[in-house]
């Protein structure tokens, strides 16, 4: 392991007023998303798509750290025959790699999963680091509702968390540790912070024990926040208090730094948060985004397939992108969006 290389590439993925795209799609997800703007999802489709992406070249020199990139796309060349890995890199951003299979049911716990992916992981991480992955990334999907998490689910999705950011570190490659609480229920905002606190302080319990680099790791964690069901959703101000105060309760400071997923947060209200969580500061770590849906609903909708929209969606994106950069940095203001 070189730990002096992880931790400059950690700190590489979460530099001043940049964030990382999430561009690692399952084929069902992008084919769900395609639908939706009338676009068929075949390879050339999807290579064309986030070829237009990493073309953009405002938004990935200027406030793009990184690329979580699927299998197919990380070995994908673009239409003039130069490899989108090549692509990334000659924007001064870093390709990485979503290396977990997705999730199963775990047994015995109705309603809850387990990711899967370790078997066979080292090899793949080799194989990814040949092909230029300097990053990868692990989803753990914890679910609130009536009787749930459950002690099992959480304690298994963590110490496969940590099994998996071990071997990435043995291989030289910084692990992305993605422990999600999904905000699909009617919960409220108490509930997240109770479970998100429980998730990561397993979770980092279990990255002790697997001797894990904090430094040369990056957390993705969701923000706490009300359920899409809630009666009564929390407000941007206490979602921000609440994220901030659960962070200094949960996270060493050795971390290299944060990057929030969006998880079902609409594109404006993902930049709001983030902004405010920064404006509460000075902060431990630098806290920034790793996005998907938040960065690329509105280029999505602006291509629909078109390559005379390419501009038009290029445009958006890098708008985005600054956004985001913005309150990375706490420097984001509401009168931004209407000017654009």
């Amino acid at each position: 392991m070189n730990k002096d290389q992880l931790i400059k590439t950690a700190q590489a993925m979460v530099a001043r007023g940049k964030g990382i795209l999430a561009a690692d799609e399952s084929s069902g997800t992008i084919k769900r998303r395609f639908d939706a703007i009338g676009v068929e999802s075949t390879e050339n489709n999807r290579r064309d798509y986030r070829e237009m992406l990493f073309r953009t070249t405002q938004a990935m020199r200027s406030n793009i750290s990184g690329v979580i990139l699927y299998d197919e796309t990380i070995r994908q060349n673009a239409r003039d025959g130069t490899p989108l890995v090549r692509l990334i890199g000659e924007a001064g951003s870093l390709p990485g790699i979503k290396v977990d299979k997705g999730t199963t049911p775990l047994s015995f716990c109705p309603g809850e999963v387990i990711t899967e992916g370790l078997d066979g992981l080292a090899g793949r991480l080799q194989e990814y680091g040949r092909l230029g992955a300097r990053f990868a990334k692990w989803r753990a999907v914890i679910d609130i509702a009536d009787g749930i998490p459950t002690y099992s689910a959480i304690n298994t999705n963590s110490n496969a968390l940590a099994r998996y950011a071990a071997l990435c570190q043995e291989h030289d490659i910084v692990p992305i540790v993605e422990p999600e609480v999904l905000m699909d229920g009617d919960h409220e905002i108490d509930r997240c912070y109770a479970v998100t606190d429980w998730v990561l302080k397993t979770v980092f319990s279990d990255l002790y024990y697997q001797r894990v680099v904090l430094e040369g790791m990056v957390l993705k964690p969701n923000m706490v926040i009300s359920g899409k069901k809630a009666a009564r959703r929390a407000g941007p101000e206490e979602v921000a208090e609440k994220t901030v105060r659960m962070l200094k309760n949960c996270v060493p400071p050795a971390v290299a730094g944060i990057a929030f997923l969006s998880g079902g947060q609409d594109d404006e209200e993902a930049t709001v948060h983030l902004n405010l969580i920064n404006q509460l500061g000075p902060l431990s770590w630098p806290v920034t985004f790793s996005y998907g849906r938040a960065l690329q609903h509105e280029p999505q909708k602006l291509w629909a397939g078109k390559p005379e929209n390419v501009a038009a969606a290029q445009c958006a994106f890098a708008h985005r992108s600054r956004m985001n950069g913005l309150a990375a940095i706490g420097q984001w203001k509401p009168d931004l969006e209407k000017a654009a």
